[in-house]
């Protein structure tokens, strides 16, 4: 897969989503032509794939070739703070024949709440937890877009201020970036996109890569002069010199250790979750927290061992409960199946939706989770053929979706709702074909 993804890469990630969106048809007949041979499973699906409107290997249109050389029966777009890159997705996904689900991350306050002070699922951050909303409809894509446009400006004074105190820690080793100039260009900011911490240490990968060969010179500089501990994982794909993701995987080991010694604490970029809960209730959208749990070793290989919500997941659920949020997502890949099982009870306890999707920000993540063929985790497939027949009904009328009052009312039991939205959703797709 590897070939083919920088066979393509330029193709599929130009600057003009027009030419990405041809670009695409093109490659597709042409595959289509050799009769390339297309592994689907009912469980792959994905509703978690990032791309370069916040940070990512793919763009939207580079995504959904992805998915379909994947295998995916169901795509989900889910960047940071936007969702900017929802329609070029979207039409890209009708020209493979892929449905799509659409969805935006970002960090909420939680400092209002009783989880205030505490670790939440945020490795950077007290107070502040990752929550999504799920299930956008076409029609509500501007209208989240500009909710969240103010707080893109503000994150990005932060972002200018994390490279200034950067770069004084880089000074010792002569390397400096500039935010313009080295960060600026390599994100979608001025199409709509987020800059991230993960853009800062992209640029910074360039710039080591400029000064030293790789191999052993990177290697040394990483070890001997940044101070940073490398994976054995991390060691062999720096060891070698025809890695065609030499600067991602620099990226990784930069992200494991240097984020704590720049990172200023977001303030003014983190709506409160009540606003933000508002948002998906007047959009008739989804609102989700995103479980984190322990981990050990995170599935992206950018993330230290910590421990997370774990110790108090009973209150947890209390308070996203009494806050109203409507589901749970997780990634089966980075948590146990003791920890899933867990999460599976208490979502079941309080009513909760469960979602699920493969974070991908990284060209060697796979965007299949085989873990999903487990029977215990087919919940979370028709989940995602459930949000699929929640964004037609609610694009038609908000009081079509899964949790409005109407449908609650016509079926209180979640489950049989799922399962009647599951339905709308195969149906949704057949008349599209």
């Amino acid at each position: 897969m590897e070939r083919e993804i920088i066979k393509y890469r330029d193709l599929l990630n130009d600057r003009e989503p027009e030419k990405r969106l041809d670009n695409l048809r093109s490659i597709l007949e042409e595959e289509k032509a050799e009769q390339l041979p297309r592994k689907q499973m009912d469980y792959y699906i994905n509703n978690h794939i990032h791309t370069t409107f916040s940070f990512s290997y793919y763009t939207p249109a580079m995504s959904i070739w992805m998915a379909f050389r994947s295998g995916l029966q169901i795509a989900g777009i889910m960047d940071h703070d936007t969702i900017s890159g929802a329609r070029e997705f979207i039409k890209a996904g009708e020209i493979a024949g892929i449905p799509t689900t659409k969805g935006v991350e970002c960090r909420a306050d939680f400092s209002k709440t009783l989880l205030k002070s505490r670790r939440i699922n945020n490795p950077d951050q007290r107070s502040v937890a990752y929550i999504i909303i799920y299930g956008v409809s076409d029609n509500q894509i501007d209208r989240i877009n500009s909710f969240f446009a103010p707080y893109r400006e503000e994150r990005n004074k932060r972002n200018l201020l994390m490279v200034q105190r950067l770069n004084e820690i880089l000074e010792p080793v002569s390397l400096s970036l500039d935010f313009d100039l080295d960060v600026l260009p390599l994100s979608y900011a001025l199409q709509g996109g987020t800059i991230t911490e993960r853009h800062i240490l992209f640029a910074l990968a360039r710039k080591i890569m400029a000064k030293f060969s790789k191999g052993r010179e990177v290697i040394e500089f990483l070890q001997h002069k940044l101070k940073i501990e490398i994976s054995k994982k991390n060691l062999a794909y720096l060891e070698d010199k025809k890695n065609n993701f030499y600067a991602y995987d620099i990226l990784h080991v930069l992200k494991s250790s240097l984020v704590e010694l720049f990172y200023i604490n977001a303030t003014t970029e983190c709506p409160d979750v009540n606003d933000v809960l508002a948002l998906a209730d007047e959009t008739g959208s989804i609102s989700a927290y995103s479980y984190l749990g322990d981990i050990t070793e995170s599935v992206t290989g950018d993330k230290k061992a910590q421990k997370f919500e774990d110790d108090y997941l009973e209150l947890l659920f209390d308070v996203i409960k009494e806050l109203g949020f409507k589901a749970v997502t997780y990634v089966p890949t980075r948590n146990s199946m003791a920890q899933i099982k867990r999460i599976q009870g208490l979502c079941k306890k309080y009513g909760f939706f469960q979602i699920s999707g493969e974070d991908i920000n990284s060209p060697r993540q796979s965007f299949i989770c085989e873990i999903l063929k487990n029977p215990e985790l087919h919940n979370l497939v028709d989940a995602a053929w459930a949000l699929i027949g929640h964004e037609k009904r609610v694009e038609e009328d908000l009081n079509e979706g899964l949790f409005s009052k109407k449908m609650i009312k016509k079926y209180p039991d979640l489950n049989e709702r799922i399962q009647v939205f599951k339905k709308a959703g195969k149906n949704r797709v057949r008349e599209r074909v």
